[in-house]
């Protein structure tokens, strides 16, 4: 079932699969429009309820959104009271796009309702719908006005969650919780959300749900976000969550020239991610499904965007002379990794950009390109179409380097977001990749952008360097949480710094914590030449940034065990992250995902804590009997390679 009349209305249809007019009895003075996404898991309703504009979400015949107001507040003017439905488009879409991450293409397949609808103060704006069978979205589309500006003041969009839900949410006790979303992910219930946090009830996205009576699990975030400010969510209580914004009442400004369909205010999506297990969840494209496919004409050529692995100093050593980053260009060399990331302290040396020239030819002749580092609040002036950004990425492409990583945005009100996107267009016209730092979470870019590699937006392992260990729950949280809406620069792999877990955890979250540019944060000498990690120095060598695909193993759960198979080519890696203080011992693991065929595993543990160990086993299948046993806060990896 598509589309439900329950009034009398003109539907304009683009595709022949509409159902007759049906009554409902839920709400029988209310008039709206139900969209089911193609194999039908997932059905959104949108209604009139006397005055209020409301929808609703179900999933597996479950209703995991509760009726939920919606709506948008424009120039003092709120589009979702009073308003009414004028006629729906209905199409239908199916296509398929490589993408940098848990696997390699990516399937775009959902049913579109477009509305129009009238208020009091709007003659025409319109809702699109698009339901997926793994989530369904919305976002609000007002069309061009002849001002050259809007002024968003806020947003009616919620989520009413069903009682007896748990809410995973991510803490950190400091106003900079979402400056840079790098908080802890914790649980709560959803009752208590509201009153969890010291700073207050405003979450960031994702908000992960854990449905009651085993119903799977829904994601809120958004998506496509651009020319808009980013959107946060407030607990409201009564299990009821709303869109939020950095600049609270006073509203912020759209610049309509900027709209993505011919000058219109054009909102991101406001997403309900769905899954019935947690392989579902990690392996949904929904968030970059719902952002638009590339220009053409910026990425005509896209060979310059290469996924990698990178050597970074800085974590261990702070930014060094230009020898000692030449030293870790040997290291990359040696380690057989693509990258050396130069980070902040680079425009303290002498001469600069000569010096950075000097080292990115001296990298090229070892077959490592080079990263290079800049404070935003450097190059952040819009005026003259961005001229010192121009200036500064200019410079890069003379000096050699192949990407930037920009830092220290630490908000998402609509200035930064202005700025990250015009980086992201300047970049993509000199042929370069772009990683930020100091910014919120990932809303899709990287399909747009595609030269946007990775983005932090996450409490990554710098932390352990500031004294603030990361405790193995979090690790284990990060691939149902934070990584369910895109790639992440935690830095992975510090030995030398693990807080309370082990080694073979910290060689785990290299496979596990999925970026494109994946930087390692362990000073290399250690990676080389400690004898405690060296059973794990050829296995780390061989994983890959990317991956062809993922399965989460059943015995996953979050903030307690990460099992995830990935396959890059012809070999699988399985790595497993113990977020528990107690041992876990799997005694038939699963080996499913092999398919078909033998394989040889290549198994790195740690017997104790602060040691790796490395083990064989040989002529194992999918069927094949395997255990794997886990000291508290551990990890393994397994490398599975098929048999000549």
């Amino acid at each position: 079932m598509i589309l439900k009349k329950r009034q009398y209305l003109t539907w304009l249809l683009w595709l022949p699969f509409c159902v007759p007019c049906l009554s409902n009895a839920e709400h029988p003075e209310s008039t709206g429009v139900l969209l089911a996404s193609p194999s039908g898991t997932v059905q959104g309703e949108v209604f009139m309820q006397g005055s209020q504009l409301y929808y609703q979400v179900d999933f597996n015949r479950h209703r995991v959104i509760q009726p939920s107001p919606l709506g948008i507040t424009v120039e003092g003017q709120s589009l979702g009271r009073h308003a009414s439905i004028e006629s729906v488009e209905i199409k239908q879409v199916h296509h398929q796009y490589p993408v940098l991450g848990v696997h390699s293409v990516a399937h775009n397949h959902y049913r579109e309702a477009m509305m129009t609808l009238q208020s009091p103060s709007q003659a025409h704006w319109y809702l699109q719908l698009r339901a997926y069978n793994d989530g369904f979205a919305y976002r609000y589309v007002i069309p061009q006005s002849d001002a050259s500006t809007v002024t968003v003041n806020g947003e009616q969009s919620s989520w009413t969650l069903p009682e007896n839900s748990d809410v995973w949410y991510f803490e950190r006790d400091s106003d900079w919780k979402l400056k840079t979303y790098a908080g802890e992910w914790l649980k709560t219930t959803v009752n208590e959300l509201p009153a969890v946090s010291a700073n207050g009830p405003v979450q960031g996205p994702p908000l992960v749900v854990e449905l009651p009576e085993h119903q799977g699990y829904a994601v809120l975030t958004e998506a496509a976000l651009y020319n808009y400010s980013g959107m946060r969510l407030r607990a409201l209580g009564q299990r009821r969550v709303q869109a939020d914004f950095t600049e609270g009442e006073r509203g912020f400004s759209v610049d309509t020239a900027d709209g993505a369909m011919d000058g219109a205010t054009v909102t991101p999506w406001r997403v309900t991610m769905l899954g019935e297990n947690l392989d579902a969840l990690v392996n949904s494209d929904l968030i970059t499904n719902l952002n638009p496919a590339p220009d053409e004409s910026l990425f005509a050529e896209t060979d310059y965007i290469k996924p990698g692995r990178a050597v970074w100093r800085w974590w261990s050593r702070e930014t060094g002379t230009p020898a000692q980053e030449r030293q870790f260009v040997d290291y990359a060399s040696e380690l057989g990794f693509e990258y050396s990331l130069v980070d902040d302290g680079w425009e303290s040396w002498e001469s600069p950009w000569a010096s950075l020239e000097q080292l990115t030819g001296y990298a090229n002749g070892q077959n490592v390109d080079v990263f290079v580092w800049k404070d935003w609040n450097q190059v952040k002036d819009p005026s003259g179409d961005w001229g010192a950004l121009r200036v500064f990425l200019d410079g890069v492409c003379k000096a050699g380097a192949v990407g930037v990583k920009l830092d220290f945005m630490n908000a998402e009100s609509i200035d930064r977001i202005r700025f990250e996107e015009a980086a992201l267009r300047l970049a993509a016209e000199r042929k370069l990749m772009v990683v930020f730092h100091g910014i919120q979470k990932p809303t899709g870019e990287s399909r747009t952008y595609p030269n946007e590699i990775s983005r932090e937006g996450i409490r990554g392992l710098e932390l352990n360097r500031m004294d603030q260990p990361l405790p193995a729950s979090h690790n284990a949280a990060l691939p149902f949480t934070r990584f369910l809406v895109g790639h992440g620069d935690y830095t992975p792999l510090g030995y030398s710094l693990p807080g309370n877990t082990t080694y073979a955890h910290q060689l785990a979250t290299v496979v596990l914590f999925t970026s494109p540019f994946q930087v390692i944060a362990e000073h290399p000498d250690m990676l080389l030449h400690n004898d405690d990690v060296a059973a794990g120095l050829e296995l780390l060598k061989t994983i890959p940034a990317v991956w062809d695909e993922t399965r989460v193993l059943p015995s996953s759960r979050i903030g307690e065990l990460a099992l995830i198979a990935r396959r890059s080519g012809d070999h699988w890696y399985l790595a497993a992250l113990n977020g528990t203080d107690q041992p876990v011992r799997i005694d038939s693991l699963d080996l499913s995902f092999l398919g078909e065929g033998t394989y040889t595993a290549e198994v790195v543990f740690s017997p104790e804590p602060r040691r790796l160990q490395k083990s064989h086993a040989s002529a194992l299948d999918s069927h094949s009997e395997y255990s794997l046993k886990l000291l508290p806060r551990d990890g393994a990896v397994l490398r599975f390679s098929p048999t000549p």
